[in-house]
């Protein structure tokens, strides 16, 4: 039976992680959810669940929960210390990192830091982190599994062979609803328009960032220190219909890929399961229906957020945490009307070119251009 903390119980991930141990509960037992302000959707969940401990990660909350709400096995938590204790309680053998995003850093880190298996939906924890997540990781006996589609699949495509046998590593993208708009069409895209995905339910910070392909961007700064690749591997491939979620191409000219019908339970079954397999959730495929799969290559020039991402994967050191923190900033700010949509691709090179670059930064360094970057992001005007 393992045991699970979930932090980030109450966003999509979290609920579909719900799914997977709502499936298997031989397998998977939670011991602790987190989320950070739905209190009555997490006592809802601890309620079915019956978790020891559930985390509300917003601490100002803490003189006005209704204890009531919640079961009385259940012990409350509060803030980033809770989130601490659950993701390093040595009764806990996976954390779930699905906290959305550079507030799930203290939890990744703490859980790599304890030897935990770490099944990372929080991209930005590699963002901001990477080395130190890593080399955590590693220093403790612990293991970071992807549950992002992309990242997934090019972790099951790596069993296939050594790690110095490979060529290149192909991430694939959707494109976004704005895959075929033009430049001046993005330039008026509504926050309406670029909340409505075309092929994925994701949370609306998430949404955005694919409309931008800054999503993408961050994912390939995530591949760089998941899978110790150089920039110089890596590539990002448009594929709309999103049924190869990525591809390894080996230096013998083989290419494998990992093929489903998009439904993210099945990464986070894979990630929780590993090394065995399951029987999933996905759709299975039918290879007798009319399958179009296209294959196209990203335009940097209409989606800039992905070129900084490969300019950041290169340059490594603080600059991660400096473009992940201008751009959750600069996407709130498009939300609330704030910033036009193509604003938030430029903002975010203006920060990440002003900032000094620190080679090896220590975590308080880290958090420090975090801070810097998301008061010029606020403070900036077009």
């Amino acid at each position: 039976m393992k045991q699970i903390a979930l932090l980030g119980s109450t966003g999509s991930i979290g609920l579909s992680t719900l799914d997977v141990v709502r499936s298997d509960p031989a397998s998977f037992q939670l011991f602790a959810l987190a989320a950070h302000r739905r209190v009555q959707e997490l006592a809802s969940q601890c309620h079915e669940f019956h978790p020891r401990y559930a985390v509300i990660a917003d601490p100002s909350l803490a003189g006005e929960i209704d204890r009531s709400l919640f079961p009385p096995e259940t012990q409350l938590l509060f803030g980033e210390e809770g989130i601490e204790q659950v993701a390093t309680d040595p009764q806990v053998g996976i954390v779930v990192s699905a906290i959305v995003g550079a507030a799930g850093l203290k939890g990744t880190w703490a859980a790599a830091q304890s030897g935990k298996r770490v099944a990372l939906a929080n991209k930005e924890s590699l963002v901001v982190a990477g080395a130190l997540v890593t080399n955590a990781a590693k220093a403790s006996g612990g293991e970071i599994l992807p549950v992002d589609s992309e990242h997934s699949a090019i972790f099951q495509c790596l069993a296939a062979g050594n790690r110095h046998e490979v060529a290149r590593i192909h991430l694939t993208a959707s494109g976004g609803p704005f895959r075929k708009s033009s430049r001046a069409e993005l330039d008026k895209v509504t926050v309406a328009a670029a909340l409505d995905h075309p092929t994925w339910k994701m949370g609306p910070k998430i949404t955005i960032d694919s409309a931008t392909m800054m999503n993408k961007a961050l994912e390939v700064i995530e591949a760089r220190w998941l899978f110790d690749a150089s920039v110089d591997e890596l590539n990002v491939v448009v594929h709309p219909q999103s049924i190869i979620h990525s591809l390894v191409e080996y230096v013998d000219g083989s290419i494998l890929a990992q093929l489903s019908p998009p439904d993210m339970r099945l990464p986070i079954q894979y990630a929780l399961s590993w090394p065995q397999r399951k029987s999933g959730f996905a759709r299975k495929m039918n290879w007798f229906e009319s399958q179009t799969m296209e294959f196209f290559p990203p335009d940097f020039d209409r989606f800039p957020a992905l070129k900084l991402g490969f300019e950041v994967a290169a340059a490594g050191g603080g600059s991660g945490a400096v473009l992940n923190a201008a751009n959750e900033v600069a996407v709130e700010r498009f939300l609330n009307n704030d910033l036009k949509f193509m604003k938030i691709p430029q903002v975010c090179g203006e920060v990440l070119a002003a900032h000094t670059h620190s080679t090896n930064p220590s975590l308080s360094e880290l958090l420090a251009l975090d801070a810097w970057a998301r008061e010029e992001t606020r403070r900036w005007k077009a």
